[in-house]
């Protein structure tokens, strides 16, 4: 077995804060944070903070939405390299996954910061132990501003369905009944 494989490498999966739908005539893809999304992000940056997570990549969708997240927590991720991707807009698991796989083993801890159902479906993918509790909460919901802690032991190139521990799970406001 090779000595990179038994480090443990965290994976958070960060969706967007709350975008606005003010104008509809603005493509998707430039669609800023609603007031809501703006007032999630210190409480993100917050869980982040004390989660004391010092990130060594964030990789983010190009969508303004997601940039205007990142900008919001990035000072509570350490100082990763950051990476803005037009590839990870509307990407679904499989091109999520091929990204992932491309990272470089001296990474130990990556940010991926994107959209829905492409994160959600990703986290139900790679989740395989941890809180069942916090996995159905997962697998039910990933809203806006929420963040998946997943960790694992291998090289990113392995990472497969069900390699995953689901750690944490926050959402900035309650799940609605």
């Amino acid at each position: 077995m090779r000595d990179d494989a038994m480090v443990r490498r965290r994976l958070l999966l960060v969706r967007h804060a709350k975008s606005a739908w003010d104008d509809p005539a603005l493509d998707d893809h430039d669609r800023p944070l609603a007031s809501r999304g703006e007032r999630a992000l210190p409480r993100m940056a917050d869980h982040l903070a004390a989660a004391t997570t010092s990130a060594d990549v964030v990789l983010c969708s190009s969508a303004r939405r997601a940039v205007d997240t990142l900008d919001g927590i990035r000072g509570a991720v350490g100082t990763p390299r950051v990476e803005v991707e037009d590839r990870l807009y509307a990407a679904g698991v499989g091109a999520l996954l091929t990204r992932l796989r491309s990272l470089p083993d001296e990474v130990r801890c990556a940010v991926l910061v994107g959209h829905n159902p492409g994160l959600q479906d990703l986290a139900v993918v790679l989740v395989g132990s941890g809180d069942a509790d916090v996995w159905r909460q997962l697998a039910a919901k990933l809203p806006t501003g929420a963040i998946a802690t997943l960790s694992f032991e291998r090289p990113w190139a392995e990472l497969v369905g069900g390699s995953a521990r689901i750690d944490d799970l926050f959402m900035p406001r309650a799940p609605r009944s």
